[in-house]
């Protein structure tokens, strides 16, 4: 098929106006412009504090942030890559259930988390309040116990949060290779061992980098584990020389670093596959034969897939639920049905607006078939792997700007002072929430408008429908149900977005996420449990709906 075939009708070209092409434009700077922003806040500085930072706290905050991030990464490829490798290749009790089981922890943020680990293995929780039951103890000075509040424990808690992107990935890696190609090693008498890492590990070894990145990438993303832990990242840092020092050209250059040490993971993972080539040897090939665990060894990989589980969903949703459901004061506390309001509105605004934007942007792109949107286009998904807190920075610097500009010329022309107008208000929340998920809406857009075939919106086009008569006829009614799940995918991460909102939210306007981290921060658990359980059981959906899709992947 040529290119052409692949291109969109096209509008007439001349010197008239190209809507199209402009809106696509603006989409793509608009998105893309938190990120100019930093490298502009950060080379122009109102203070100079980058010799200070270098010689103070950076190396903590980088050293920090390197540890927990290669530690997070290693533990999740490990327990990602050893459940996928036993789902796919063995059968042993519960494995059936346990393949859908294992992604449960992507409904727990790792925020979440840390709180249920904090209140169930603190001195007055019951783990230590038990142990010094049983045994007589009377202080925490008769015995050891591990410090909770560490780095360790920040480790821990984002290992069992973010696994499952390792998992996933590395699940289908193992399912699209060849069958046959185990037979054979398994009729030339290589065991287990020699079949995973001299053929399964190498054949999956793209899906496992990627997946790997992206669990490190959330890793530097984080700020409400490592702020409970009391660990000092780059994330902390922003929030730390940004709101408590006031110097937002410090807090630029931290962020800067911050974007430098994701770009390095997306080039250790191109590198570490840039000559990796694999190929189906036909179509019928047929895929891994699992073979029956039988004994102690099927029980064996019974426990090893259940403690990720029970680490990453069972302890916190216990932990949580329990105080949710025995003390009823927690739901009955002032705000929270109004965060959980504000938090559908916000959500459900910012899930529309993404993917709307992310539509026509696609749309336009292919349609005009101009240069300029087709090279942005690609940059426009670097939101994703921003952090959320280098977001906010980048945005609410050039917002409160234009908002005060606003605010002068319209007082100066009616004299009527209509106060911030964006940052003042939510509608900044649902642009940060545009620009951070926008890879999402783009990606479902960009698969769903391809699989439609070029002759449909030919035959509109030929029938008199304009090009937006032909999105709204033609492409909409083929492409609802990506879209629809592009929708729930936005708002799920939406709802559990915690950095960018504690940055950017108006001044008493509490989300479910923002909420929950203040009644923690507080040592208010019972007070943090409901907004948390709220949060899960919204996550949930988008859990939901990635097993429906592994299912049609059977």
């Amino acid at each position: 098929m040529t290119e052409q075939n692949t291109q969109l009708p096209r509008i007439s070209t001349g010197p008239r106006f190209d809507l199209w092409s402009f809106g696509a434009l603006l989409i793509a700077l608009l998105v893309l412009l938190p990120i100019l922003s930093i490298f502009w806040i950060a080379a122009h500085p109102t203070e100079p504090i980058w010799e200070h930072l270098i010689h103070s706290t950076l190396p903590r905050y980088l050293g920090n942030s390197l540890i927990i991030m290669f530690s997070v990464g290693a533990l999740s490829a490990a327990i990602g890559t050893g459940a996928a490798w036993l789902i796919v290749c063995y059968r042993f009790p519960g494995a059936r259930w346990l393949q859908w089981l294992l992604l449960l922890p992507l409904a727990v943020p790792g925020y979440l988390g840390a709180y249920a680990l904090v209140d169930f293995l603190e001195y007055a929780g019951p783990v230590q309040t038990g142990l010094r039951t049983t045994f007589g103890w009377d202080t925490s000075r008769d015995y050891y116990f591990p410090e909770i509040r560490s780095r360790a424990g920040a480790i821990f808690v984002l290992t069992a949060s973010l696994y499952p992107y390792v998992y996933l990935l590395a699940r289908a890696g193992f399912r699209e290779q060849s069958g046959r190609a185990h037979e054979v090693a398994r009729a030339l008498g290589a065991g287990a061992y020699r079949r995973f890492f001299g053929i399964g590990l190498p054949l999956a070894q793209p899906a496992i980098a990627a997946g790997t990145a992206i669990v490190m990438m959330e890793t530097v993303n984080d700020f409400g584990a490592v702020d409970f832990f009391g660990v000092q990242t780059l994330t902390t840092g922003i929030f730390t020389v940004w709101l408590e020092a006031g110097n937002a050209g410090g807090a630029a250059q931290i962020a800067c670093v911050i974007l430098a040490v994701i770009l390095f993971l997306v080039m250790l993972e191109k590198f570490s596959r840039r000559r990796v080539r694999f190929h189906r040897m036909s179509r019928s090939d047929s895929r891994i034969a699992p073979g029956a665990l039988k004994g102690g060894a099927g029980w064996l990989a019974t426990a090893v897939c259940t403690l990720p589980v029970l680490a990453g969903f069972v302890l916190p949703v216990s932990v949580l639920g329990h105080h949710a459901l025995t003390r009823s004061e927690g739901w009955m506390a002032p705000g929270l049905l109004k965060a959980f309001v504000n938090t559908f509105v916000v959500g459900s605004a910012a899930a529309l607006l993404t993917v709307s934007a992310a539509l026509f942007l696609v749309y336009a792109t292919r349609l005009s078939g101009k240069r300029a949107p087709r090279l942005l286009l690609p940059f426009t998904t670097i939101g994703y792997a921003a952090p959320g807190a280098v977001l906010a920075l980048g945005l609410l610097i050039p917002l409160a700007a234009f908002d005060n500009g606003m605010a002068d010329m319209v007082l100066a022309l009616t004299g009527f002072d209509p106060g911030l107008l964006l940052t003042g208000s939510a509608a900044v929340l649902v642009y940060a929430y545009a620009v951070r998920f926008f890879a999402i809406g783009q990606g479902a857009a960009d698969a769903a408008v391809q699989r439609v075939s070029p002759s449909l919106p030919m035959a509109a086009r030929t029938l008199g429908h304009s090009a937006g008569g032909t999105l709204l006829h033609v492409y909409l009614p083929l492409i609802r149900g990506s879209i629809a799940t592009a929708l729930l995918l936005v708002f799920v991460d939406a709802v559990k977005e915690l950095p960018a909102t504690l940055l950017l939210r108006p001044f008493n306007f509490n989300t479910l996420a923002t909420r929950a981290h203040e009644s923690a921060s507080l040592e208010k658990i019972v007070e943090a449990a409901p907004s948390a359980l709220l949060i899960i059981f919204v996550s949930l959906a988008a859990v939901a709906l990635l097993a429906r899709q592994m299912i049609r992947s059977l």
